[in-house]
């Protein structure tokens, strides 16, 4: 009995010893995004993002194995704390990247100000105030915001298409609010018009949209549109159906890959559509062409291109990795060394080389674009020029900057 009592200490006492060290062999990471909802295909989109970078990496970093905890949200604030507080609290991850809807990060970033000792990278959500404005330290945003993205379309459509006065058509919360200021701050300093009683202002997940196009003004020369997913495709469709001819300007979610990828006959009437976002689909530079041959190759039944979803859950996750092989794997510090090197880190990204700013979010090229049938047919957009480096506050100082006040559905006022 006493050679047993021995022996049995002696193997607690191994667990002991080699359970924690076998542990930390392994590396929890989260990735949250919409897989429900509106915003269901951006969501499964942004999955394969983050597994191309994973599979990139042979599922390794810092000599560590990488374990994928995945959670899902339905891109509203309380969805997205849920499941981001289950994927930390619960299952333990030590790194997570996420979420993917504008209001979303304003509810994780606060949230991540709680977990010290956790690290949250972006998905693709980028309302502005995620990082502009009381930002988390343990928060990074490698994506760039909805403001950046819109870098070149509002002189654009002033001086190259001589619009002069804009209807505005945007879902009703903080990522379109942002989009919708990165477009029109410029448009409104050349001299155009965007009034009030011209901006409409829809929920995620609207599915009838006649009032909307009964009330659009007669007087305006084209309809600048923020909408993703479902709702993107559910307005095109019955704008097309109604006879709507006005023109159409494109917020990077409108023309993105998951509603040109959609059926039926509104894929003729967005041909034409200027836009501007992260991504331009034909692009011609060798960085891109390899992105979009991995992603074919590994999900071939995916869309014809990478959506903006998957390029920004792919950036995110891909810098979570980086750093995590200049740390070795070692997160024993709370994950402080881990967040020193994603401060300071630069990478080559699909799109161009990528930095943080003072408040870890990024700067990076973005494209201005057009819609055109490609080759095979399907939709795509066309790169009309790249506009190189841009930056949060979008060459303004930080101080200037917040002196346009924060997006909202007023601001800027443009009359």
């Amino acid at each position: 009995m006493r050679r047993y009592a021995k022996a049995l200490a002696t193997t607690v006492l191994a667990v002991s010893l080699t359970g924690p060290a076998l542990a930390q062999e392994t590396i929890k990471l989260g990735a949250l995004a919409t897989l429900e909802g509106a915003f269901t295909v951006l969501g499964e989109d942004s999955m394969r993002g983050v597994r191309l970078a994973l599979e990139e990496f042979n599922h390794t970093a810092g000599g560590k194995k990488i374990e994928l905890v995945t959670g899902s949200s339905d891109a509203s604030p309380d969805s997205a704390v849920r499941a981001t507080r289950k994927l930390v609290e619960q299952d333990g991850v030590q790194v997570l990247i996420g979420p993917l809807s504008g209001s979303e990060g304003l509810a994780v970033k606060d949230y991540a100000k709680t977990q010290p000792n956790v690290t949250f990278l972006n998905g693709s959500s980028a309302a502005q105030d995620t990082t502009l404005r009381e930002p988390a330290e343990n928060f990074f945003r490698f994506s760039t915001d909805g403001a950046q993205w819109m870098a070149g379309l509002g002189e654009y459509v002033y001086n190259e298409k001589g619009y002069r006065k804009l209807a505005v058509l945007a879902e009703d919360y903080s990522f379109p609010y942002t989009q919708v200021f990165g477009f029109l701050e410029p448009f409104c300093r050349l001299g155009g018009q965007a009034p009030a009683d011209a901006r409409f202002w829809v929920p995620i997940g609207n599915k009838d949209y006649s009032s909307v196009i009964a009330a659009l003004p007669d007087d305006v020369d084209a309809i600048y549109v923020a909408l993703g997913g479902a709702d993107a495709v559910n307005f095109l469709t019955q704008y097309e159906q109604a006879g709507g001819d006005l023109p159409l300007i494109g917020g990077s979610i409108t023309v993105d890959q998951t509603v040109l990828g959609s059926k039926g006959k509104t894929r003729d009437f967005v041909v034409g559509t200027p836009s501007a976002g992260p991504i331009s689909d034909t692009w011609d530079d060798q960085r891109w062409n390899a992105f979009v041959e991995a992603y074919k190759k590994q999900f071939p039944d995916a869309f014809p291109s990478p959506s903006l979803f998957a390029h920004a859950y792919y950036i995110n996750t891909k810098a979570a990795l980086l750093a995590l092989d200049k740390v070795n794997g070692d997160l024993s510090d709370g994950g402080k060394s881990f967040r020193d090197a994603l401060t300071n880190l630069e990478f080559e990204t699909p799109t161009g080389m990528v930095k943080l700013d003072a408040r870890r979010n990024a700067v990076a090229d973005m494209f201005l674009t057009e819609v055109i049938e490609g080759p095979q047919g399907n939709l795509v957009n066309k790169t009309i020029k790249v506009i190189p480096q841009v930056d949060q506050t979008l060459g303004v100082s930080y101080a200037n900057f917040l002196k346009y006040g924060a997006v909202s559905r007023e601001n800027p006022k443009c009359e």
